[in-house]
């Protein structure tokens, strides 16, 4: 009897060690899954965007041993444009992508926040409007089976043009390229000709003359090379609109629960990274304008400032309307912080 007992409890530990070894291996073979994704950025390598998403890759593949490789796309070497990026990482045809925010606005309104004109003042205020947003973010992209990682904010939008602006009324008839609805409408109020071009579209109409002026950085003019065909920067502080970078929820439910917080942490660390590096980033622009004789009003003429800003006040009337109680909650929790 005491045989039979001994046997069995035996049998029985075998099959214990069996399973224990059989979940060992089913875990070690989830816990070395790996991962290759593609990542899309319509701009170009040396952007302070495309620095960002580089400090990101760089991040999960140390926070993962390298089992998430990322590959980035600069460029729009993918096909993608910011006005493509939505979709086409909801629909998997991209796994992450770098966004200019009001290229999503035909998905919701609340993707225009950041862009409209001379709510903010700095970089600061900037980061507390994201702050307040970033839920209302978050909940767009969830339902539209996405996870916003992180933000990438551009410095203060400016007027790049060939010849000198220092009034409104050179303004009038301005033929100027636009990056979202709200910028249109606040130019056309102004007296100008805006016309919304994607950034791939630019530097072609510019070289053609299909555009006389563009509204974008000094970060975006030096990274396009802009004094190639323009002569002048002037320093409006028209918006400090962001980018986003977003991730299929397909592609991120695929990794394991520590790849996931891996993924997380890195796209926290980045975050940080890159509201630290805007900070100093226009002075590194107007260095090189410098450098390429590229004149800079910084700051413009009254007039000029005065007669945007009341161009804008329409703008966020219209933005308001379109987003009911949300940007008026968000709006007013973020002037009643400044």
């Amino acid at each position: 009897m005491t045989t039979l007992k001994l046997q069995n409890h035996r049998f029985n530990a075998g099959k214990s060690l069996i399973a224990a070894l059989g979940l060992a291996i089913v875990s070690g073979q989830s816990h070395a899954q790996s991962f290759s994704l593609d990542f899309s950025n319509e701009y170009n390598a040396s952007s302070i965007h495309a620095q960002g998403d580089a400090y990101f890759i760089d991040k999960v593949e140390e926070l993962t041993d390298g089992d998430i490789s990322i590959t980035l796309h600069t460029g729009g070497a993918l096909g993608f444009n910011s006005g493509d990026h939505f979709y086409a990482v909801a629909d998997g045809a991209v796994d992450i992508a770098d966004t200019l925010s009001g290229t999503m606005s035909g998905v919701d309104s609340i993707f225009l926040l950041s862009s409209l004109p001379f709510l903010v003042n700095d970089i600061e205020d900037a980061r507390k409007l994201y702050d307040i947003a970033k839920p209302y973010y978050e909940a767009v992209f969830e339902d539209n089976d996405q996870v916003l990682l992180y933000a990438s904010p551009w410095p203060a939008s400016g007027i790049w043009s060939k010849d000198a602006i220092d009034s409104a009324d050179d303004l009038k008839s301005l033929k100027i390229r636009t990056f979202d609805r709200s910028g249109t409408e606040t130019f056309r109020n102004v007296g100008a000709s805006p016309v919304s071009l994607s950034w791939g579209d630019v530097v072609p109409q510019l070289a053609t003359g299909g555009i006389s002026a563009v509204l974008t950085s000094a970060e975006a003019g030096a990274n396009g090379s802009f004094w190639e065909h323009q002569n002048h920067f002037s320093a409006v502080q028209y918006a400090i609109p962001l980018n986003m970078v977003h991730m299929n929820k397909a592609v991120f439910d695929s990794f394991s629960e520590e790849q996931q917080q891996a993924v997380l942490e890195a796209a926290r660390l980045t975050d940080q990274h890159n509201w630290a590096a805007v900070e100093t980033r226009t002075e590194e622009n107007y260095q090189m304008l410098a450098e390429n004789n590229v004149e800079v009003s910084d700051p413009v003429a009254q007039d000029l400032t005065d007669a945007l800003s009341e161009a804008s006040a329409s703008v966020i009337e219209n933005w308001l309307g379109s987003t009911g109680d949300t940007g008026e909650t968000i709006i007013n929790e973020f002037r009643g912080q400044q």
